[in-house]
């Protein structure tokens, strides 16, 4: 795979054969995610240094010795605190890989996990061996098969929890639903809080509430989540950048740049180059 290599940072993205898999090798001199989400479950696992994690509302620590796990749309920001260096791997299973492995695992739920830092030397070492695996394409498809499955069942069967932390009230949680749900739908748009508030029949104050207490960010932050992410779907699929940027709802490119690198550490010129473009 083509490197990145940015101010701060080496490694590289891929996306495995797997649809919806995709795969980071990062190794960071200093760098700072500000709270964010993933559409995907993002699974990471650090081979040097380490980063403080927020996640939950809980402060922990990512390092050689712990295995970390974010639920889909959980909001969590990290750190370089004491550290000169983080070098770790990281997978994203979006949607499509999500239901590939509930399939495998015959289950008909993936659960959501209670925690989100692990001490578990066993499965870390497991996702470390996945992760060199099925960046080799040398590597024959079944045994990648059997350690992917293998290693994801074990995480699941270990620490999967169909419970979780108290959810929001019913009402609110429709409402705040139809709010992200219009998201997606026009996060091209110019959508202004104002907008976002008349949708759901809220004041903006009582909408910017609904958000901080449903999950944890703000309208304009989840919404440029939404955006980042729509914004990586058609650079994989080879969009010119300058295409990108309006298309997902930025303002333009630099702005898209900007947030990019924020979140992902990379711009969206080396991910487009570490995806083959």
């Amino acid at each position: 795979m083509p490197p990145i290599n940015a101010e701060n940072t080496a490694g590289y993205w891929f996306d495995h054969r797997t649809p919806g898999l995709s795969l980071l090798s990062a190794d960071f001199t200093t760098h700072e995610y500000p709270t964010h989400i993933h559409e995907a479950l993002l699974i990471a696992v650090t081979e040097t240094g380490g980063s403080e994690i927020k996640a939950g509302g809980v402060l922990d620590e990512a390092h050689s010795k712990t295995l970390l796990v974010v639920n889909p749309t959980e909001p969590h920001s990290s750190r370089m605190k004491g550290s000169h260096r983080w070098r770790y791997r990281s997978f994203y299973f979006e949607q499509a890989a999500l239901d590939d492995a509930m399939q495998s695992l015959g289950i008909r739920e993936l659960p959501s996990f209670r925690q989100n830092i692990f001490h578990d030397r066993t499965l870390i070492a497991d996702f470390l061996r996945l992760h060199h695996t099925l960046d080799d394409a040398s590597t024959d498809q079944l045994p990648q098969r059997e350690l992917l499955v293998g290693t994801f069942g074990r995480l699941v069967r270990r620490y999967g929890s169909s419970g979780g932390s108290v959810a929001i009230a019913p009402r609110d949680q429709v409402i705040l639903r139809s709010v992200t749900d219009l998201m997606r739908e026009r996060y091209s748009e110019r959508l202004t809080l104002c907008d976002l508030a008349s949708a759901a029949g809220l004041t903006q104050f009582q909408l910017i509430g609904l958000f901080r207490s449903g999950v944890g960010m703000t309208p304009h932050a989840y919404l440029t989540q939404i955006r980042l992410g729509a914004a990586r779907r058609e650079l994989a699929r080879a969009v010119p950048i300058a295409l990108v940027a309006p298309s997902s709802g930025f303002y333009d490119q630099a702005a898209l740049t900007r947030h990019f690198k924020r979140c992902y550490g990379i711009t969206p010129r080396q991910f487009a180059r570490a995806a083959g473009f």
